[in-house]
């Protein structure tokens, strides 16, 4: 039986809006708002309704667990469910948005989860989580069922993952090795590598998360090469962009990557606590967040992920939250 699933146990999800009823946008006023800050993501109480005194003293008895967001790391987001890893609870959290619920991950048949990097889905809902000690890639389901892993001695250490849906590619980076693992979903077989340990073009010094646009171009966070490389879908290198440094429109250490409905290209970095959007030339757009424990404020953010509505989830890592927000287009500005 899986032993992963902490079954008939849901968490009520605390959501903070701003108490004063304004609004928090980036750029502020005059200028015309293009992010607005939404709302906070946190496990609160471990059931959705007051337990009895017997139900308690079962608990009590019994040991059941209870697992709250301690780090959160890597996400997905498909359709109304948030998929976020947390090396923390070393489990996997779905939150969906719609029912307010959550179901956690943290035993993949006789595997224990033991540092969860980052999580995709495709278009099957299959759920691939890499696991960066064990150096594999689970697949599995939302019951937290053992569909199988990829891995297991060639990937040294997996972390970011991405999903090619029209190719049916799925991108695994191997952090320690400094590469890029191009698998076939179809059979689960190597179709290429990119990269290699160095300072060149398509050379990679610690990479962690990638990104798919919709032309099958890859995005990856050369982390300290402190830069953001692009490839097109046959793994030949495109460009990059970003320089080392602590202002901004440089990188002290890119993580996150993500895209919007226009292209703009969301990176967050965890030293500086910020995020920081380009456009496809690299060039800066704008710059949101700054260190702190406030709405719209990181400590070390990890993450990011987009929905095709252009909601953003930003995995607050030390703040053991995910913060969310709205890519204003200008259509939107009116609303």
């Amino acid at each position: 039986m899986v032993k992963d699933i902490i079954k008939g146990m849901f968490f009520s999800l605390l959501i903070i809006f701003l108490a004063s009823g304004e609004e928090l946008v980036w750029p502020l006023p005059p200028e015309q708002p293009k992010i607005k800050w939404v709302s906070v993501i946190r496990a609160s109480e471990d059931l959705q309704e007051e337990k009895s005194f017997f139900a308690k003293l079962a608990d009590l008895l019994f040991g059941k667990e209870k697992k709250k967001i301690v780090k959160p790391t890597g996400s997905f987001v498909k359709g109304n469910k948030l998929y976020f890893t947390d090396t923390g609870a070393k489990a996997l959290f779905i939150f969906n948005t719609r029912k307010k619920s959550i179901k956690i991950i943290d035993h993949i048949d006789n595997y224990a989860l033991s540092s969860p990097v980052d999580v995709v889905v495709d278009k099957k809902g299959k759920i691939y989580i890499s696991d960066s000690v064990l150096g594999t890639v689970f697949i599995t389901n939302e019951d937290g069922d053992y569909l199988g892993k990829i891995g297991g001695g060639a990937i040294i250490r997996p972390t970011g993952l991405s999903i090619d849906e029209k190719r049916d590619y799925l991108y695994i980076t191997d952090t320690v090795g400094c590469k890029i693992y191009v698998i076939s979903l179809k059979d689960k077989k190597l179709v290429r590598k990119i990269g290699r340990p160095g300072t060149k073009e398509g050379e990679f010094n610690r990479p962690t998360y990638t990104a798919v646009d919709s032309e099958g171009n890859l995005y990856v966070a050369d982390s300290m090469n402190a830069r953001i490389q692009i490839f097109d879908k046959e793994g030949r290198f495109i460009r990059m962009f970003g320089t080392r440094g602590t202002t901004i429109g440089t990188f002290a250490n890119p993580r996150g990557i993500a895209l919007d409905s226009d292209g703009n290209i969301y990176v967050t970095d965890t030293l500086l606590s910020a995020v920081q959007i380009f456009n496809k030339k690299g060039d800066l757009l704008l710059v949101f967040g700054h260190y702190g424990t406030q709405n719209g404020e990181f400590a070390y953010p990890i993450d990011v992920s987009i929905s095709k509505s252009d909601y953003i989830y930003i995995s607050d890592s030390y703040n053991m939250r995910i913060q969310v927000f709205k890519y204003l287009k200008e259509v939107q500005k009116n609303d």
